[in-house]
């Protein structure tokens, strides 16, 4: 082990990223929800009509500090899983 030490995460307290398309904002979901998406999408692909289901998640925002995006974990909220897409 380094002197920096090591980072140990918890895997049940991932978050998977996804682009809300409609709000332009990338959002963070738990691990655990990916799989609510997953039905999601396989029940209405190539429907023309979608239902306007949420799932909770948190908006990524600006962190001015280190220059980059985290996770606002004080602002949870609800989007439309149809909005969602994964973000690469």
């Amino acid at each position: 082990m380094s002197k920096t030490g090591t980072i140990l995460k918890n895997d049940k307290d991932q978050q998977l990223i996804f682009e809300n398309v409609k709000l332009g904002i990338l959002v963070a979901i738990q691990a655990t929800d990916q799989v609510i998406i997953k039905k999601f999408w396989k029940t209405y692909k190539g429907k023309s009509i979608i239902p306007e289901d949420e799932i909770e998640g948190f908006p990524m925002i600006n962190d001015d500090e280190f220059n980059s995006l985290k996770i606002d974990f004080d602002s949870p909220s609800k989007f439309l899983i149809k909005d969602l897409k994964f973000f690469k």
